[in-house]
């Protein structure tokens, strides 16, 4: 079933409508009712009822997303959102690394008597806890030293921030906030692609796939790096899209004919 992106839109935010100074585009928005005068939405194109929210010269209206414009900044959300939880999550990581590092004496303490107390158990399930890859790595870090781990906690907050900055920045869709997605994200994917070498899990093979597209779909839909046309095509793809600028075209096509 095909979505209505901008009928949904209006009837979560609200109607947008505007009274522009340019005589033939008054016309073309404006209606007379029983009920009163209305207004053509910017967004769905439908007649409201009452006042319009805004007027002023037709250059000046507000560029309301509609269309497939619309859909991408539905996207865009979501991936902003995904951006904000995975910042959230790392910036936990990195608090956890860092109490680690203040109690590591304390910590390791409470893990060998942990240990201690579940060998016999293991050894009676047939499970060799001394040879375990996850107690052997979780022991491998009582052998770090502060400094390294206050180092590695201090990345992750930098790792943090950029996924914080770019959640926000692509949820207003910004410009510099989709250049900075694409090259951060595939920054990492070569990472990503090593780490599936060492070992192949779905949660890692889904995070591949989900970088992967998003990158692919931000720099081919928001041409970026001057694909498809770069900034000038993608904002020709905007303005195309405003209601005004269709009404404007449709006004000057109308009155060549006539002439």
């Amino acid at each position: 079933m095909k979505i209505d992106w901008d009928r949904r839109t209006c009837a979560r935010r609200g109607h947008t409508t505007y009274l522009p100074n340019e005589d033939h585009l008054r016309d073309r928005l404006r209606a007379d009712t029983a009920l009163g005068e209305a207004w053509r939405c910017l967004r769905c194109g439908d007649f409201v009822l009452g006042a319009p929210h805004g007027s002023g010269p037709a250059d000046d209206a507000p560029l309301v997303p509609r269309g497939k414009v619309l859909r991408d900044l539905f996207v865009l959300r979501f991936l902003a959102v995904e951006r904000a939880v995975r910042g959230v999550f790392i910036v936990l990581a990195a608090i956890g690394v860092w109490q680690f590092s203040n109690r590591k004496d304390a910590v390791r303490s409470f893990f060998d008597e942990y240990i201690a107390v579940l060998r016999p158990v293991a050894r009676h399930f047939h499970y060799d806890l001394d040879h375990s890859p996850v107690v052997g790595t979780i022991q491998k870090t009582f052998g770090y030293r502060h400094s390294t781990l206050l180092l590695v906690a201090v990345l992750l907050l930098v790792y943090a921030l950029v996924e914080i900055v770019e959640g926000v920045g692509l949820w207003y869709a910004k410009r510099w906030a989709e250049y900075l997605t694409v090259v951060a994200t595939a920054a990492f994917l070569p990472l990503e692609i090593y780490e599936l070498t060492e070992k192949v899990s779905w949660l890692k093979i889904a995070t591949l796939v989900i970088n992967i597209l998003a990158v692919l779909y931000i720099a081919l839909t928001k041409r970026l790096f001057g694909l498809r046309g770069g900034r000038a095509a993608f904002d020709a793809e905007r303005h195309s899209a405003s209601l005004l600028e269709v009404e404007t075209s449709a006004g000057v096509s109308t009155a060549a004919h006539n002439g």
